[in-house]
Parts: structure tokens; C-alpha cells; sequence
């Protein structure tokens, strides 16, 4: 992203139009169709590059993964972005008649279809975010330009709309005790446009938030992570796998966790750690210069700094507030700020798409 894209009328059109996608179909489905199409750019780039000495003849340099996956047709600081403004700002207006146990306007599983104000409001959060993510790639920001996009724009969203920039903390901003005891607030959530009375405490993921099974999730999933980016050399094919398993979330399908916090930073670490980079960084160049045993270590490591801090950020961000903004997007902003920083010192390599100063 260069500094003229902040204006290009081009991009802005094209931004507000992904924001109020985002918004019809809502945040969720748009972001895990998003990756769908990482993991179709994924393995179209392998096929491109010849992967494993294949034959990559035929195939045009088309960057499926960066134009459409994190593009302003489905990318997270667009469509997810204008999608949960909309949502926000349709609870405010007391348009949701949703069974939420939540302040509906944390509901980003459901679209909001037609209604052209609702479309408005997305497509200007589109905008937004489109800016944040720009203005942080042009300034080499030393973390992931379209995370701290999906955080800038609901930060935004809760200052525009009238809501807590943090939220209503009654027992500590980390203590989800009440939630686990099912202690419910005393004014009904119906002034906000839903039914029934709210939680005092409402944990992002109610099967996710408990610090052992959160830990041993991040070390888990980040093997993985690791795994799949020392076969492949793959920054995204890991996280374009855990994004596309939202599918299942959006699809009512119970505990089903939620990692691709866990395995970018997991993917991404373990191919900073090789002294490779462009064309060099094969996956046979990169198993003579890293043992899988340290790669699957690496992974497993970051993906327990991106759980532990989405858990964190969870309880700071999420729990006590009436909107969604989304952990795992805060939780890549600190652990991409984290290998920009061990890059910088030497102590990884190059982190390719991660910007450092």
C-alpha cells in the first residue's frame, strides 16, 4: 500500500462498496469467505512458483490472496469492519429484534441485507478502515496493517455511535466470574434494541475464555501453524484454513474455537526465523536451514503469545463493552508487533509482509 492509495477514488469507491458487502451479508460470513479465497490465492501462488519443482507454466501472476482475500472485496479491515459499524448502528437505531443473550450489537454472525442506511454505514466503515490500514502500511508501522485497520475502524465505530470506548468494568476489567456465576445486568436489553437482560460479563467465546484450555489451544494450534508454513513457506495458508473454519461458527455449530490469531503469528514466525527470503525461501531451503523440530517449537510458542493475548485483550476490549471488537484482530496487532520488533533486533530474519522501521 503506497500513501496516494489513501485518496485514490478508485480504492475509496471500492473500499465503501467492500464495507456495505461486509454489512449485507454480514461481518462474519464476509470473513470467512475471506478465508476461503486466502486459501484458494494460497495454493494458486504454490502452483505459480513451480512448488516442489513442479512446472509453473500457464499460470499468471494474479494475487488472488492480497486483491480479494485482504482486498476491499472481503479483507477483514473492510468488510468485517463495515460490517460490525452496521450492526452497531442498527442496534442504536432499535432496528434488531434478535434472542441475543449479548448486546445485539456484538451479533456479527447475522447480515443486515438491504436497508440503505445500514448499507451506508458499512460501506463508510469500509472507508475507514481502508485509511487505518493504508496510512499504517505507508508509515511502515511495524505490525499488520489490515489487523490494526479491524481495530482502528471499532474504535472508531464506538465513538461515532454513542458507546464505551471500553466498556462498563462493575467487577475488573479481567474477571469473568459474573459470567460464570450468570449474573445478568438490571436494565433490559431491549433499550438497545433486543430482549431479556444482559450479562454483566460477556466473554468474547463462552467456551474459549478459561486461561488453561486458552494456553494449551495457542501451543497446540500453533504447532500447527508452524507445521503448515514449513511445508509450504506459506505466511497465510495456515490462518486462510482457521478463518475459512468460521463457516462452521457463522453455521450455529457448537465450541468451535476460533485461532487464526494463533496461527498467523505461528506461520509467520517460523519462516522469519530462516535466513531465506523472495525466491530463495523454498520448503526444501527452508528444511536444510531450520529443523522441523524448531519450526513446530517456534509455532507452537507464538501461538501461545497470540492466544494468551487474545484472551487478554478479550477481557480489556470485548467483555465489558456493547460492540464487537474483534480479540483475535487485536491480538495480531501485538504479536506482528512483537516479530517486527525481534526482526529489527536481529533476532528473526526477514518477516516479509510485516512492515518494520
Amino acid at each position: 500500500m503506497a500513501l496516494a492509495d489513501l485518496w485514490s477514488i478508485e480504492l475509496v469507491v471500492a473500499a465503501f462498496a467492500g464495507g456495505a458487502f461486509g454489512a449485507a451479508i454480514g461481518a462474519l460470513p464476509s470473513f470467512a469467505l475471506a478465508g476461503v479465497m486466502v486459501i484458494a490465492g494460497e495454493i494458486y501462488d504454490l502452483a505459480a512458483s513451480g512448488f516442489a519443482g513442479g512446472n509453473a507454466a500457464g499460470y499468471a501472476a494474479v494475487d488472488v490472496t492480497g486483491a480479494i482475500g485482504f482486498g476491499p472485496v472481503l479483507s477483514p479491515h473492510i468488510a468485517f469492519g463495515g460490517g460490525a459499524a452496521a450492526v452497531a448502528y442498527a442496534a442504536r437505531k432499535d432496528y434488531l429484534d434478535d434472542d441475543f443473550d449479548y448486546h445485539p450489537a456484538k451479533n456479527v454472525t447475522r447480515g443486515l441485507g438491504t436497508r440503505p442506511d445500514l448499507l451506508a454505514v458499512g460501506g463508510a466503515f469500509g472507508v475507514v478502515g481502508h485509511w487505518v490500514a493504508t496510512l499504517s502500511a505507508s508509515l511502515a508501522v511495524p505490525t499488520d496493517p489490515v489487523a490494526l485497520g479491524v481495530v482502528g475502524s471499532a474504535l472508531v465505530h464506538r465513538l461515532a455511535f454513542g458507546y464505551h470506548l471500553v466498556g462498563d468494568a462493575r467487577t475488573g476489567l479481567l474477571d469473568m466470574r459474573p459470567f460464570e456465576k450468570g449474573e445478568r445486568r438490571e436494565e433490559r436489553v431491549a433499550a438497545d434494541g433486543g430482549s431479556g437482560a444482559r450479562y454483566v460479563v460477556e466473554p468474547w467465546l463462552p467456551h474459549q475464555y478459561r486461561w488453561p484450555g486458552v494456553a494449551l489451544l495457542g501451543v497446540t494450534v500453533g504447532v500447527l501453524g508452524g507445521y503448515v508454513a514449513y511445508v509450504t513457506t506459506s505466511p497465510f495458508l495456515a490462518f486462510g484454513i482457521s478463518v475459512a473454519s468460521l463457516l462452521y461458527v457463522n453455521a450455529g455449530v457448537r465450541e468451535i474455537p476460533i485461532t487464526h490469531h494463533i496461527t498467523l503469528p505461528a506461520s509467520t514466525a517460523v519462516l522469519a526465523f530462516a535466513p531465506l527470503s523472495g525466491a530463495a525461501l523454498t520448503p526444501a531451503a527452508l528444511a536444510a536451514a531450520v529443523p522441523l523440530w524448531v519450526a513446530l517449537a517456534l509455532g507452537g510458542g507464538f501461538g501461545l503469545v497470540g492466544a494468551l493475548a487474545g484472551e487478554f485483550l478479550q477481557r480489556i476490549l470485548y467483555a465489558h463493552a456493547e460492540t464487537h471488537l474483534d480479540p483475535p484482530a487485536a491480538s495480531i496487532v501485538v504479536t506482528t508487533f512483537l516479530i517486527a520488533v525481534l526482526a529489527t533486533a536481529g533476532l528473526l530474519h526477514d518477516a516479509a509482509w510485516v512492515p518494520t522501521p
